[in-house]
């Protein structure tokens, strides 16, 4: 029986619906057989979600990750303090909040660079509270980026067999536009094929995604796609990589998804969020590639017009721990564990 990896689980912004789906997802029955998961969080504010769906978790208090604290129904969660649940109200953005959101991320962060869990899932923050707490970090990604020092990243979505690598995510669309060059392409693609081959795929299948309509029609619409994508596609190759395009973006997510390719690199975040959302909004996940550890989360915000009230749906949290406790036993992005 394979053993089950210890999984760093952060609340997220304790005014949004992370605490809500988070409680839903660590009653899930499935959770507990995929890994023993540690909630870097409040304890307070956990526990009352936990309690308005009726849930018999039991939250144990640590100071660091124990191993020995297993069985089902039991759940152990790091409290560092920082957080006073009465200075913090449902769907209010709250500078509090923000920043005790976003040291549950460093400190899971830690926990990975450390050895201490085999890897981390994460519900959301809100961007605009941890900026007001101080952070200039756009999200999740970069704050981690610069925790672990680590240099070619990216953001890969998922759902079921669609995966989409983000060549930039939160920039302006022309500001994305402008990162479309040859060398970046060609980070992307190595990256992709490095982390896939890692993650149980002997020979990944990769599609470039065109910037332009048509792939620009032969220069017609552009010329990204010749001197820009094409190049780099070519470059690739050259290294061995199994990779295809520029392929017209109204048709290559559709070919990933009837398995002609494994993933497909997205320009831009629109350009492969739409695709993925439309495919499984709710089963959507994200997962970062070239960080020194495992890092997923939900692919959703933090909804403050519906938190707390009871309706937040926690399936992408419960596929973001699935995804993280498969990586982190070992069995990859094409062996899920099953429920």
């Amino acid at each position: 029986m394979e053993s089950k990896p210890m999984i760093a689980i952060t609340m997220g912004d304790p005014c949004g619906i992370g605490p809500e789906v988070l409680a839903k997802a660590l009653s899930h029955p499935s959770v507990n057989l995929w890994c023993e998961p540690i909630v870097i969080g409040n304890q307070e504010v956990l526990t009352a979600n936990l309690v308005s769906i009726g849930s018999s978790i039991d939250l144990v208090q640590v100071e660091t990750p124990q191993a020995h604290i297993k069985g089902s129904g039991i759940v152990q969660i790091l409290d560092p303090g920082n957080l006073e649940p009465n200075l913090i109200e449902n769907g209010i953005l709250s500078e509090t909040a923000g920043l005790a959101s976003m040291e549950w991320v460093l400190q899971a962060g830690n926990l990975c660079l450390n050895g201490s869990v085999d890897g981390m899932a994460t519900a959301p923050i809100n961007k605009e509270a941890t900026r007001l707490a101080g952070f200039e970090d756009i999200g999740h990604m970069e704050v981690l980026q610069r925790l672990s020092n680590s240099g070619n990243v990216a953001t890969m979505l998922i759902s079921g067999s669609l995966r989409v690598v983000h060549l930039t995510t939160h920039r302006s669309l022309r500001l994305a536009c402008e990162a479309v060059t040859k060398n970046n392409v060609l980070e992307k693609i190595t990256l992709t094929d490095k982390c896939f081959r890692e993650w149980g795929f002997s020979e990944p299948r990769i599609a470039v995604a065109a910037l332009n309509p048509h792939a620009s029609d032969g220069g017609l619409i552009g010329d990204e796609e010749n001197e820009q994508i094409l190049p780099a596609v070519i470059a690739a190759r050259e290294k061995g990589i199994m990779v295809s395009g520029p392929i017209p973006a109204d048709t290559v997510f559709h070919q990933a998804i009837r398995g002609r390719f494994d993933v497909v690199i997205a320009m831009y975040h629109d350009q492969g969020h739409i695709p993925v959302k439309v495919h499984g909004f709710e089963e959507s996940v994200t997962i970062n590639l070239g960080f020194p550890f495992i890092r997923t989360s939900v692919d959703h915000g933090t909804a403050f017009d519906i938190s707390g009230k009871g309706i937040a749906d926690a399936t992408s949290m419960v596929e973001s721990i699935r995804l993280a406790a498969s990586i982190g036993a070992g069995r990859g992005l094409n062996r899920l564990i099953s429920y």
